[in-house]
């Protein structure tokens, strides 16, 4: 019997706004807007490898604004510099720091309030 596979997870983002969303993305953050489909309400950015797609709030759930009870964390090479790019601009969740457990991170809002994270391992 064949095991069933997962081969990548691209979260979809709800979202009223889709044209912010794509703005804050690819103009904060450097993301690639691939596609935009005003019709269908949907979305999808890239960013070397890192997908995410946008979409309008799905007709069948109750939506009243966009939640989410997690972050978003993006892992990058150097997070001092992304740091440097998003931090006179970003609404920050908490500034760049070295935790003892072996990240230097720092968190943001998006646009509609998501958390997004982004962190380098680091030797303590």
């Amino acid at each position: 019997m064949a095991t069933a596979q997962i081969t990548k997870l691209v979260p979809m983002l709800y979202t009223t706004d889709i044209p912010a969303t794509i703005d804050f993305y690819v103009k904060e953050l450097g993301f690639t807007c691939d596609a935009y489909e005003k019709d269908w309400g949907w979305a999808t950015l890239s960013f070397e490898g890192v997908e995410i797609m946008l979409a309008l709030p799905n007709q069948h759930l109750a939506f009243v604004k966009p939640e989410f009870t997690g972050s978003f964390y993006y892992q990058t090479p150097d997070v001092d510099l992304f740091w440097e790019q998003v931090r006179e601009t970003a609404r920050i969740v908490y500034p760049l720091e070295s935790f003892e457990y072996g990240m230097r991170e720092f968190a943001i809002y998006d646009n509609n309030g998501y958390v997004l994270q982004f962190g380098t391992p680091v030797e303590n």
